[in-house]
C-alpha cells in the first residue's frame, strides 16, 4: 500500500517538476541573487533554527554562511524536507495556524538562484538583519502571542555521555495561580540549549483539584491500543488530563478559539520526561509556558489531548521485521460528536508515514491528514485553522495507518538488521496521532454542519 502511494506521489512530483522546467525553458530566466531574493526567505523561514547556537548544524544568515550549502539547500527545499513541514499537500486539511512551509514561488526562487550559480548580488540589497537569539526563546512569543503568563519548571537531571534511556517524573506546583484560569496556548521547551540533545519527549500531566473533574477526557472509546480480549490501559492514559505532549522539534499547542483547558489553584504538573544519551554529559530538564485567556474572555468548551492509536491489536502486536517496509492500522470510535483541531504524528526512528482518516457512520470516508515523509528530528504539530478543522458525528471511526521503513534507505535507522517492537526507548517504535479534540452536543453539531456546508461541500457527507 505504501509503495503505491509513494509511486503516486513520485509521479505527481515528477510531473510538477517537468512542467516547471518546460515553463522555465519557454521564457528567459529572471536573474536571482542572494542579497535581494534569497536572504529575505531564509530570514523569514529558516534563521530561527539556522543561526549560531540554535539547533541546525550551520547558520544561513549571510551569503558567506549559505553559499557553501547552496546545492544542499536546493535539494532540501525542492523536496520539501526543509523547513520541516511534511504534510501531504494533495489531501486532507490544508489550512493551518502555524504553517512554516515555503510557497511554490519561494522554492522556485531558491532553485533558480542555485541553478544560476548562486550569485551574491549587491550586498546593499540585503534585508535589515534580524537579531540572533543568544538564549532560549518561546516560539509562541516569536509568533506574536507575547510572553507566557506562567512558566512551570521541572528541575534538571544529568544524563551521562553514555547511558541507557531514562524516564524522569518530577512533580511540581503551578506557580502564581491564585484563582481559576483558562489556558489558550501551551509550549514546552528544554531548560537550556544543550537539553535539545538529550530530551526526546516531555509530557505535562495535570494533577487535578477535585473541582476540576470535567478535565478528564471520557469521549474516546480507546486510545493507544490493547486487544479486544484484554483490558485497555490506554483509555486510562487518554482520560488522564494532559496540558501538552512535546517531542523533538515540536513548537506549541494553540487551542481552537473559544476552547481551552481550565487550571485551578492547588493543581500540580506531573512531568514524564524521556531522556537519552548524546555522547556528552548534559544537565537539563523541561519548562512549560502557559498563555491564559484574559478575564472576561473565558472559553465555553474544553479541549482534550488524545493519542489516537495506530495499533489495532495493541502495543504487544507491533512487529517490524528487519530490512522491510511494513505498516499497521488502528481504529478509535468517537463516543461524542467531535471537532479535531490538529495533527501530530508520533513515531521513533523507523517511522515513515502516517495517515488519519475518518470512516463515518454512513460509510463515507474522509482523509484528515497524511504525512508522507516523517522525520524523527521534527515532531511537527500541524494546527488546523479554526475554519478548516473538521468535525465528525459520534460513531465515526478514526482510522490511523502507520508505515515503518526498517531498511538501509532510512537514514535515521540505526540498524536495519534488527527486529523492532513496541517500546518507549528511542530504538523501539510506536505509532499514535496526538490530536486535540473538542466535543459537541447534537444541537451544536447540527449548527456546525449548517455553517460549514456552504463553505465546504465535503461536509455534506458528515451526517
Amino acid at each position: 500500500m505504501i509503495q503505491t502511494r509513494w509511486l503516486r506521489i513520485g509521479v505527481l512530483a515528477a510531473g510538477v517538476i517537468l512542467a516547471a522546467r518546460l515553463s522555465a525553458a519557454a521564457e528567459p530566466a529572471k536573474p536571482v541573487t542572494f542579497s535581494k531574493d534569497v536572504a529575505p526567505i531564509l530570514q523569514a523561514k529558516c534563521q530561527s533554527c539556522h543561526e549560531p547556537g540554535s539547533i541546525a548544524p550551520m547558520a544561513l544568515i549571510s551569503y558567506q554562511d549559505a553559499r557553501p550549502w547552496a546545492r544542499s539547500i536546493r535539494e532540501r527545499v525542492s523536496k520539501r524536507q526543509m523547513p520541516p513541514w511534511h504534510i501531504d499537500r494533495s489531501v486532507g486539511v490544508q489550512k493551518f495556524k502555524n504553517d512554516m512551509s515555503l510557497t511554490d514561488e519561494q522554492i522556485d526562487t531558491i532553485v533558480r538562484w542555485v541553478d544560476q550559480g548562486a550569485p551574491q548580488g549587491n550586498p546593499a540589497d540585503m534585508p535589515t538583519p534580524r537579531p540572533v537569539a543568544t538564549e532560549l526563546y518561546w516560539q509562541a512569543e516569536r509568533d506574536g502571542h507575547g510572553a507566557p503568563d506562567i512558566v512551570v519548571k521541572s528541575g534538571e537531571q544529568t544524563m551521562p555521555a553514555l547511558h541507557q534511556d531514562e524516564w524522569w517524573r518530577p512533580l511540581v506546583d503551578i506557580p502564581e495561580l491564585t484563582e481559576p484560569r483558562w489556558v489558550k496556548i501551551v509550549e514546552i521547551r528544554p531548560s537550556n540549549l544543550q537539553g535539545r540533545k538529550i530530551l526526546h519527549h516531555s509530557i505535562a500531566y495535570q494533577l487535578l483539584n477535585p473541582e476540576n473533574a470535567d478535565a478528564v477526557n471520557s469521549g474516546i472509546g480507546r486510545g493507544f491500543g490493547g486487544g479486544a480480549a484484554s483490558p485497555d490501559p490506554a483509555d486510562l492514559v487518554n482520560r488522564r488530563p494532559q496540558l501538552m505532549e512535546w517531542a523533538i522539534g515540536k513548537g506549541y499547542d494553540q487551542y481552537m478559539e473559544g476552547t481551552g483547558k481550565l487550571i485551578l489553584p492547588g493543581e500540580r504538573i506531573a512531568w514524564d520526561e524521556h531522556i537519552h544519551a548524546a555522547g556528552e554529559e548534559i544537565t537539563a530538564g523541561s519548562e512549560l509556558g502557559i498563555w491564559l485567556y484574559r478575564k472576561g474572555q473565558e472559553p465555553k468548551k474544553r479541549s482534550y489531548l488524545v493519542g489516537f492509536t495506530g495499533l489495532k491489536n495493541g502495543p504487544g502486536a507491533l512487529d517490524i521485521p528487519p530490512n522491510q517496509v511494513s505498516h499497521t492500522e488502528g481504529f478509535t470510535v468517537l463516543k461524542e460528536n467531535t471537532i479535531i483541531t490538529n495533527f501530530q504524528p508520533h513515531f521513533h526512528l523507523r517511522g515513515k508515514a502516517m495517515q488519519v482518516e475518518a470512516i463515518l457512520p454512513n460509510g463515507n470516508t474522509q482523509v484528515i491528514s497524511y504525512v508522507q515523509d516523517f522525520n524523527f528530528n521534527w515532531m511537527t504539530n500541524y494546527i488546523f485553522a479554526d475554519d478548516a478543522a473538521p468535525a465528525f458525528p459520534r460513531g465515526t471511526i478514526i482510522h490511523v495507518t502507520a508505515w515503518y521503513d526498517n531498511t538501509a534507505n532510512n537514514k535515521s535507522n540505526p540498524d536495519p538488521n534488527q527486529w523492532v517492537g513496541y517500546g518507549d526507548r528511542t530504538v523501539d517504535e510506536m505509532a499514535h496521532a496526538w490530536m486535540n479534540v473538542v466535543y459537541l452536543t447534537d444541537a451544536e453539531y447540527e449548527q456546525w454542519l449548517t455553517e460549514h456546508k456552504a463553505k465546504n461541500p465535503s461536509t455534506q457527507n458528515q451526517q
